[in-house]
């Protein structure tokens, strides 16, 4: 431990000694026995303690402070590499402690000077005959003849580190020793390390002098204290409290703690102890199992069980993986817990101190033991009826189980689970392990299917040969049909949609459910081909897109909905792609279609300018989210988040997309998740949060983007937080690479992507108007001949931004006239505000002030805080003075519990009459009312009869007990 500055300190100046932090009672007493003895009296001091808990260290101390004091100083220590008897014929004590520079090697002296300092000498305990084990008197007279000749001349300290090691005899014999020359000026300091089957000799508790010191472990200030002593840095809270837990106060393990992560080259911070702890940290490790290993075996198997089985081990099951007793098993935690390194969890439930203690553990366990304990862990916790997810990871860890036909069918069921998670490569992982490599012909080729079709989404190739080498062994056609599905999307995703066409056209088609089974792989073709942008492009030139079948069938609707998301993507045939949509979503249920044939369809007419409509399928198939796997559900919430930001529903498409990312960092995004990425910051911006999307985006390294179409979109948000943030060139770059990635995706439908009205706009602001009204002129021009009302609304918007003010106001009110039809509530009030700016420009204040006042008011009601601030200071230019006396009208963007309190409130309902009634938080009724100020621009509770209308009578308790 550093110990640099304040090597002055000393013990009798009534300080701690420079290595030792949190030790002052025990220095006093230390102090004062040296005193005692220093003034010609007998004394016994043993310091018990764990290993590591720093009683070498206070040994040491005593040692200096009897140097000091003048003592005659002897310092020896327990044998270590076996148990060896002293005090036997030849031990070195005597000439070691009387002649301290005797020549025959065995000691050494150390400290003081000749003259008036005391002298060190240093001697093993130790036999040369470690078989021959002499009476209790032959120990007794050496030790009566050393200890009375050293004392002759100057009162001794005797010191015997590491005592538990040594022969128990000889320290009775030297405890004896004091018990019978009350005259001799000697202090025996013993340092005993506890242990579970060996107490301390029973004639210490009949020595009236005895002195027994129990140091403790180290509190969080003493452990930031060491740190920082160490270290010389600041301690951060965060790694304080990690520190405390991970080393349970115990001194050695601190330094140690610290020592490793100096070696990993990680900070001294809570962050920098979570990224060490999923592996073993150096010098901690070593130090940790050297804790451990000087415990009891059955202490050490208990260690075992409880790494191997994880946090939160029942007491029975940790002791019957460690085959002991329940109450050793106990017993033994218990000291664990005593040196720090295991706790009690919750009731009966035992956990490792921290994961950094856990993985020292398995990295001391022998490889083959802990195959063993998985192995037998696996099998108790299945007996045990526990969750197969509890079960799997210790399968993994021990093959051989895993091929047992128990062990085989719960990793096939778990593996199913994770499939539905979206975690293909933990399902991939969990089948291998019970697939032999190079026995696949030998295994059961349902398994086989199984494992390609989970490898078919991260390992494509091997899920490629998987399932080309069961096909033909599969039993039944609903397997190969299954197969087929698989295989065909795996070989599209990966470009080969020549060979993916050939198994189409294989296919039996002279049956009605062979014409099925042939559209149902057609349409997987279809959606496979979106990930990939080649496979996509060569697709649509060599299959059919017909829009005319009935779609009476499911799989007649599967291929509907592919064919129409792809032609209205493409702004073509868009009435008969529309129609096919609608059939689709007419005869299609959750029930009896496929979710992703429900959700291209939607898709389509989200594309279409009808976000609200697929908002409702996107709601109604959320709904059933129970059926429908994690990674489709992500995918289903960040085209409902889509589908809200069209609407302008900014709340909604925060919800929708926080929930579709959950907490994938930016670079392991997948597809399904880029979309919601990109969606969110535009949700982001249009609430006029640039700080939070800036956030967002900086945590998409640029080695993510890949071709997918989905990044496209995710290019088109950023251009547009770069224009947010007043750089028009960076905008102006994403957004060009943008509108290029979607010409290759032949997404050149104006409604699909909005991309083009954000070049416009970065286009303006760098300086080029006559691109932006190129971009918004092919905009207008698209968007009126398919019809596309908020397409065309936002062009015309731009087109006005772009051209002169010749004409602008017109071209503004047309827009204005369109969007007012299309349920874009953004759109529209964007559109205002920026009408509201010409009128204002050209001179007309009153009519600018008008229309901007509706701007205004609409974009507060939404949430639009960076357009709605806009539209606050064109008022102000105009010399209006705007208040909030129009808020009724954003009523209908409360939620429901929004409403149930506000109409509560309204009824003149106290906040603790609310909660009481509606069995909520008075907290929460808090929260919720100032959710309603802010979104219907109320200053307070007497505003809100007037902005949600006077309710009549006892409805309002009514109201609220129905919507509960």
């Amino acid at each position: 431990m550093n110990t640099s500055g304040a090597h002055d300190q000393e013990l009798s100046a009534g300080r701690t000694h420079p290595r030792l932090v949190e030790r002052e009672r025990e220095t006093a007493v230390l102090r004062d026995l040296v005193r005692r003895t220093a003034a010609g009296r007998t004394g016994l001091v043993v310091v018990k303690g764990p290993a590591g808990i720093g009683r070498t260290a206070l040994l040491r101390a005593l040692a200096e402070e009897a140097e000091r004091r003048g003592l005659r100083v002897v310092e020896t220590a327990g044998a270590r590499e076996r148990m060896l008897r002293f005090g036997s014929p030849g031990a070195p004590l005597g000439s070691a402690a009387l002649d301290a520079s005797a020549a025959d090697g065995h000691a050494a002296a150390r400290g003081g000077r000749s003259g008036d300092r005391g002298r060190r000498a240093r001697a093993p305990f130790a036999s040369p005959d470690a078989t021959a084990a002499p009476p209790l008197h032959g120990p007794l007279l050496t030790y009566r003849q050393v200890v009375g000749s050293a004392s002759v001349t100057r009162p001794t300290l005797l010191s015997v580190d590491d005592a538990d090691r040594a022969d128990l005899e000889s320290i009775r014999a030297l405890v004896r020793l004091m018990r019978t020359r009350h005259d001799l000026p000697v202090l025996l300091a013993l340092g005993w390390r506890d242990r579970e089957e060996q107490a301390a000799p029973v004639e210490w508790a009949t020595r009236s002098t005895l002195e027994v010191l129990r140091p403790r472990p180290l509190s969080g200030p003493g452990v930031a204290t060491v740190v920082r002593r160490v270290a010389g840095t600041a301690v951060e809270a965060g790694f304080q409290a990690g520190c405390l837990a991970a080393t349970g106060g115990i001194p050695s393990l601190v330094t140690g703690l610290v020592a490793g992560l100096g070696e990993l080259r990680l900070p001294l911070t809570g962050a920098g102890l979570e990224a060490a702890s999923g592996g073993d940290i150096p010098v901690f490790g070593a130090r940790v199992r050297r804790l451990l290993h000087g415990q009891s075996p059955v202490a050490v198997r208990a260690a075992q069980a409880m790494a191997v089985l994880g946090d939160g081990t029942a007491t029975t099951t940790g002791a019957g993986l460690a085959r002991v007793e329940t109450t050793a098993f106990t017993r033994s935690l218990r000291r664990l817990e005593a040196v720090g390194l295991a706790r009690a969890s919750a009731a009966d439930t035992w956990s490792l101190a921290h994961p950094a203690v856990r993985h020292a553990v398995l990295t001391g366990t022998p490889s083959r033991t802990r195959t063993d304990l998985h192995g037998r862990a696996a099998r108790l916790l299945h007996d045990s009826g526990a969750p197969a997810g509890d079960i799997a990871g210790h399968l993994l860890a021990s093959p051989a189980v895993a091929r047992e036909p128990w062990a085989r069918a719960l990793l096939r069921e778990e593996a199913r689970t994770a499939s539905l998670r979206g975690a293909a490569e933990h399902a991939v992982r969990l089948l291998r392990s019970c697939v032999p490599p190079g026995r696949e012909d030998t295994c059961d080729p349902v398994l086989v299917m199984e494992l390609g079709i989970a490898e078919s989404r991260v390992d494509a190739e091997s899920g490629i040969g998987h399932l080309t080498s069961v096909l033909d062994r599969l039993p039944g056609p609903g397997l190969r049909l299954t197969a087929l599905s698989a295989l065909v999307g795996a070989l599209t995703r990966t470009g080969r949609t020549g060979r993916a066409a050939q198994l189409l056209a294989a296919q039996d088609t002279g049956s009605p459910s062979g014409r099925a089974r042939l559209q149902l792989l057609e349409a997987d073709m279809l959606l496979a081909a979106t990930d990939n942008r080649e496979a996509y492009t060569d697709l649509l030139e060599g299959v059919s897109l017909r829009l005319d079948l009935p779609g009476a069938t499911a799989e007649e609707r599967a291929l509907l909905a592919g064919r129409a998301f792809i032609a209205v993507s493409r702004g073509e045939r868009l009435p008969q792609a529309l129609s096919a949509a609608d059939r689709v979503l007419l005869s299609g249920t959750p029930l009896t279609d496929s979710p992703v044939s429900l959700a291209a369809a939607a898709a389509a007419l989200a594309y279409a300018d009808r976000p609200a409509d697929a908002a409702h399928v996107y709601q109604q198939l959320l709904e059933g989210a129970d059926a429908v796997p994690d990674h489709l559900r992500a995918g289903l919430l960040a085209l409902d988040g889509e589908a809200a930001q069209r609407l302008g529903r900014i709340d909604l498409a925060l919800r929708s997309t926080a929930q579709a990312l959950g907490s994938t960092p930016g670079a392991r995004v997948t597809h399904h998740q880029t979309l919601a990425l990109a969606v969110r910051l535009h949700a982001l911006l249009d609430r006029g949060d640039v700080v939070a999307a800036d956030a967002l985006a900086g945590t998409v390294p640029p080695d993510a983007i890949d071709d997918a179409w989905q990044w496209s979109e995710y290019l088109a948000a950023r251009g547009r937080l770069r224009l947010a943030q007043d750089d028009p060139v960076a905008a102006v770059a994403d957004l060009t690479e943008c509108g290029r990635r979607q010409e290759l995706w032949q997404r050149t439908n104006p409604a699909a992507s909005p991309w083009w009205y954000w070049a416009g706009h970065a286009h303006l602001a760098a300086g080029d108007p006559a691109e932006a009204g190129r971009l918004a002129t092919r905009a207008v021009d698209l968007a009126h001949s398919a019809d596309f009302p908020v397409a065309l609304g936002t062009a015309l918007e731009l087109l006005a931004s772009a051209g002169g003010e010749r004409g602008r106001l017109q071209i503004l009110e047309d827009a204005e006239s369109v969007l007012a039809q299309s349920g874009a509530a953004l759109s529209l009030a964007r559109t205002r505000v920026a009408r509201g700016r010409a009128l204002l420009r050209a001179g007309h204040v009153g009519p600018a002030r008008k229309v901007l006042r509706r701007g205004w008011d609409e974009s507060h009601a939404l949430g639009a805080h960076a357009l709605h601030d806009e539209a606050h200071g064109l008022l102000l230019s105009a010399g209006a003075r705007p208040r909030r006396g129009a808020a009724s009208r954003g009523a209908g963007e409360l939620t429901r519990s929004e409403k149930q309190v506000a109409r509560l409130a309204a009824a003149g309902r106290t906040n603790l009459q609310i909660a009481e009634a509606l069995f909520v938080t008075r907290r929460t009724v808090e929260l919720h009312l100032t959710s309603v100020y802010r979104k219907l621009g109320l200053s307070g509770r007497k505003e809100l009869r007037s902005a949600l209308g006077r309710p009549r009578g006892g409805a309002d308790a009514a109201a609220a007990r129905h919507e509960r």
